[in-house]
């Protein structure tokens, strides 16, 4: 029984690696994963175990790795993930979901470019190299060199490469998924190559690099395009990353399947080695994804606080990873454009990481004719196509300005204004727009439906107390784009750290500093310009934006782990920056943590009963400002 469940479970990991490898994967990467977990418990020797890329039958047709390119080992989950971090730095970059290849360069020039394949032997895709633009064909002034990365495409390209296979009469891709592998398995119509982008995450040379983001810049300094990568103190909270990586899944213009962290020190890579399968010293943090087959019954278009317009497929209800679906975003207009999506198609969805679920392909189409808007379903102006985007050219379009205020109102951290209730002011004329918050009077708020004079009071208040916020949140309530709060902290701590500093900043200063790209400096300076007249009219209006100070690491509270739940006196972002400024480090509730802060005595939060049953010690704000000497 053993031996026949083993052979069974061999043909068929054999069987979908090579059918992903072909960009025909058939199930989702976490159930690909169970088949491997579940072999690598009944036979952990297994030799299919150790197959890194698709099988190979014409080894004569391959180009041998003089490195054998590896696979990651992955985790699903975030305390398997912090255990294997331990107190060691570490550098993290999204992982990107495309077509790992192998650049050489001799004496400069790019001599050959080829897939991962099996790992240890690839397919030459030279040719197919030299049309993508991303990659350089010339390196002045350095020797011979190996470049790994990723080869990939993004959205906007794949809808242009959709088009021109069309034209040549090709079979067009079925997703953005499939495509790169597609591409770069074709034996003619090899331009069509220069539609895709590369990403540089590694370089093997006889340069010695003392540490993993050093090797990053070099890359940079060469001339390609890196990922956008964080380093992370041994212990430091991942929450915010990994929020960011989940909120990319999302609204991205590439696809990503979660993050890769490496150990910063090279000399624990030399430590640790590899296996036969993955190196010790990376580990890929993945999100585990269900896909289900769906009906549209409407799309729904809805105006975003730049204007853009997102199609949002309202569909009959299922039940993916825990929750039920009745709402998948479309992305964008050339998606749906290009996939001629409408009313009675079945569509392939995932939900992955608890993001909102997205299309993937179209399983069935039905006999109706696609349409879109024309003109602005909130204000009715006419809508302007660019290139994969619809949207609304109103500045003063009511949808935009509601979720530009909504925004705000959110980061800010103003309480008592929901989503329907600034409806609801806009509607009566009270708010046109942000800097019209603070205007309000407990008069105008008494004008609200069920509003008496102690909500309106309180309401008032509350506005108030949003005119004293520090630099990184209300850069993120003005809503610049490309800024988040992670971001947001690493241009502070270059010194960055006052508003008139912030917004001044260069593209030059920007890039200069670990882990920013070319292109999300572009545009970062550019939305920063653009909110120059907000900005001016916030600050004559009062609002105060607090100078931050560059976080030292040392203290009182260093190396203790805090979490912080329920209301506290000042918002939380201002009692974390006061834990990292004394040392200590904000994480989730694990057994590892040291406190949990909290001013509530009992609480149904989870992180508090979670707390309560590890045994966890809970404090209360005047206990931490104790521990602080305060």
């Amino acid at each position: 029984m053993k031996k026949n469940t083993i052979l069974e479970l061999e043909k068929l990991i054999i069987y979908h690696k090579e059918k992903y490898y072909k960009g025909q994967a058939e199930i989702s990467d976490e159930a690909y994963d169970k088949l491997e977990n579940e072999l690598k418990s009944i036979d952990p020797e297994n030799p299919v175990l150790s197959i890194v890329g698709t099988k190979q039958t014409d080894i004569l047709k391959k180009v041998e790795h003089q490195k054998k390119m590896l696979s990651l080992d992955k985790t699903y989950e975030t305390e398997s993930l912090v255990k294997w971090i331990g107190t060691e730095p570490v550098v993290s970059m999204f992982k990107i979901d495309g077509s790992s290849c192998s650049l050489i360069y001799e004496n400069g020039h790019l001599k050959m470019a080829k897939t991962r394949g099996d790992g240890q032997f690839g397919e030459n895709i030279t040719q197919k190299a030299i049309y993508i633009p991303d990659i350089p064909k010339y390196v002045p002034h350095h020797n011979s060199f190996e470049v790994r990365g990723e080869v990939f495409c993004v959205e906007k390209k794949f809808f242009s490469l959709s088009r021109e296979m069309e034209d040549l009469k090709l079979e067009t891709p079925s997703s953005q998924r499939n495509i790169v592998a597609g591409i770069l398995g074709r034996k003619e119509n090899i331009q069509l190559a220069r539609h895709l982008s590369f990403q540089a995450f590694d370089l093997i040379s006889d340069e010695k690099f003392k540490n993993e983001n050093e090797k990053l810049d070099c890359l940079k300094t060469f001339g390609f395009s890196i990922p956008d990568y964080f380093i992370h103190e041994g212990g430091e909270d991942l929450t915010n990353r990994i929020q960011e990586a989940k909120d990319f899944m999302s609204s991205g213009d590439y696809l990503i399947d979660g993050l890769v962290f490496i150990y910063n020190n090279i000399n624990i890579h030399q430590e640790l080695g590899v296996t036969s399968h993955h190196p010790r010293y990376k580990i890929a943090f993945k999100f585990p994804g269900e896909t289900k087959i769906a009906s549209i019954n409407e799309i729904e278009w809805n105006v975003s606080r730049n204007g853009t317009l997102t199609p949002v497929a309202l569909i009959n209800p299922v039940e993916l990873s825990g929750a039920l679906i009745s709402r998948v975003t479309l992305h964008n207009f050339g998606m749906v454009r290009n996939f001629d999506l409408k009313s009675g198609d079945k569509i392939e969805i995932i939900r992955s990481g608890e993001v909102i679920p997205k299309f993937l392909s179209v399983v069935e189409k039905s006999s109706g004719k696609f349409i879109y808007p024309t003109s602005c379903p909130s204000c009715h102006s006419i809508l302007k196509i660019d290139d994969i985007w619809l949207y609304c050219q109103n500045e003063k379009c009511p949808s935009k300005i509601k979720e530009e205020i909504l925004n705000y109102i959110q980061k800010s951290g103003l309480e008592d204004i929901s989503d329907k209730r600034l409806e609801e002011m806009i509607n009566k004329g009270l708010v046109k727009e942000i800097p019209d918050l603070y205007l309000l009077q407990i008069s105008d708020l008494l004008k609200l439906e069920k509003v008496k004079e102690k909500l309106a009071t309180k309401m008032y208040e509350n506005i108030q107390k949003t005119k004293e916020q520090n630099l990184a949140q209300f850069i993120a309530a003005i809503g610049v784009e490309g800024v988040s709060f992670t971001k947001s902290e690493k241009i502070i701590a270059q010194g960055f750290n006052t508003l008139d500093k912030f917004i001044h900043i260069t593209k030059d200063k920007l890039l200069s500093i670990e882990g920013f790209a070319e292109k999300s400096s572009d545009g970062i300076i550019k939305s920063l310009h653009s909110k120059s007249e907000l900005i001016h009219k916030l600050l004559n209006l009062g609002v105060v934006v607090k100078d931050d100070q560059v976080v030292t690491g040392e203290g009182p509270l260093k190396d203790l782990k805090f979490c912080i739940t329920g209301e506290l006196s000042q918002p939380r972002s201002e009692i974390e920056k006061l834990i990292k400024k004394n040392g200590g480090v904000i994480a989730g509730v694990s057994k590892n943590l040291n406190f949990l802060v909290t001013n509530e005595t009992e609480s149904t939060s989870s992180k508090f009963v979670k707390a309560k049953s590890l045994g966890v010690p809970i404090i209360n704000e005047i206990e931490l400002m104790n521990m602080l000497g305060n």
